[in-house]
């Protein structure tokens, strides 16, 4: 069987022409990792590629949003704020990482493997929605006043502890594998004993960096004293922002711990989240997820 033939069951919703469509993303993903790999040539020919993905995903979107009105799907608008993000600042932040790159294979890997990671949580989680073959797993859409609040704590704090600006690349993240990461889970009790799920994703890169910063060393390799440097740093984010959203004196942390990857994307496909933030800090990118 061809590669262009075969393709994953469980990404079908029942609707032809969005399944058609997904199976051409995923065959354009295949021959662009193919073209990455030719040295001389394929930088150059992974650009022109890049761009058809991103028109092809562009249409698709419009032409998924048509049909989700058509149906009267009620997830509809939280769905288009979902392909907003991709179009208007996921896709934006990963071309302007492969120009200043000139498109070296490193940033072409690092752009397939965020669009593969999105494609797949995108279709298992929000896609199959549409179809009633899952329920939606938003709570609420926190888009405005809220999300903004959310946004500039969490900007303010990248800048206070990693000495780094942020770009927002999704409002509705949905755990899809940003590249190797550390991923912890915070766990606190509020004033009236509700519990409050924070994962915080940290991208190795932003680890190590941060950690060597503080030593003054550099440092390759994540180890046990990088990892636990890293947990503290990621108790320390959410502690500053519950001060700059004024929120802090509600929690009480109770436990943390790591989880891996796989973890992290299970506990997507699986539970409803609040809020669900991305941003890239130029040296690696930052998760921020909260279920109230």
């Amino acid at each position: 069987m061809s590669k262009e033939m075969e393709w994953d069951a469980r990404f079908n919703i029942g609707v032809a022409s969005i399944d058609k469509a997904h199976r051409k993303l995923f065959s354009i993903v295949r021959k662009l990792i193919a073209l990455s790999k030719d040295e001389k040539n394929g930088p150059w020919a992974c650009a022109e590629g890049i761009k058809y993905f991103k028109s092809y995903a562009i249409e698709h979107f419009t032409d998924e949003e048509i049909y989700m009105q058509s149906i009267g799907y009620k997830g509809y608008q939280v769905h288009k704020h979902l392909h907003d993000d991709m179009r208007f600042k996921t896709l934006p932040a990963l071309e302007k990482d492969l120009t200043e790159s000139n498109y070296s294979q490193e940033s072409i890997h690092h752009f397939l493997g965020i669009c593969l990671g999105w494609l797949t949580a995108h279709i298992i989680i929000e896609d199959r929605a549409i179809a009633g073959l899952i329920t939606n797993k938003w709570k609420e859409d926190h888009t405005g006043e809220d999300m903004s609040i959310l946004e500039n704590a969490l900007s303010a704090t990248i800048r206070e502890i990693f000495r780094l600006s942020t770009e927002i690349v999704s409002e509705h993240y949905s755990g899809e594998n940003f590249g190797h990461s550390m991923v912890v889970r915070l766990t606190y009790v509020t004033t009236d004993h509700k519990q409050v799920q924070v994962f915080i994703a940290l991208e190795e890169s932003l680890v190590l960096r941060s950690v060597s910063s503080m030593l003054n060393m550099p440092l390759n390799k994540m180890d046990n004293l990088v990892l636990a440097a890293g947990k503290e740093l990621s108790i320390r984010i959410a502690e500053q922002v519950g001060l700059h959203c004024q929120l802090s004196w509600q929690y009480q942390l109770e436990n943390s711990h790591f989880m891996t990857q796989e973890q992290f994307k299970q506990a997507f496909y699986a539970g409803a989240f609040d809020y669900s933030l991305l941003f890239n800090t130029g040296c690696g990118y930052f998760a921020f997820v909260v279920d109230v």
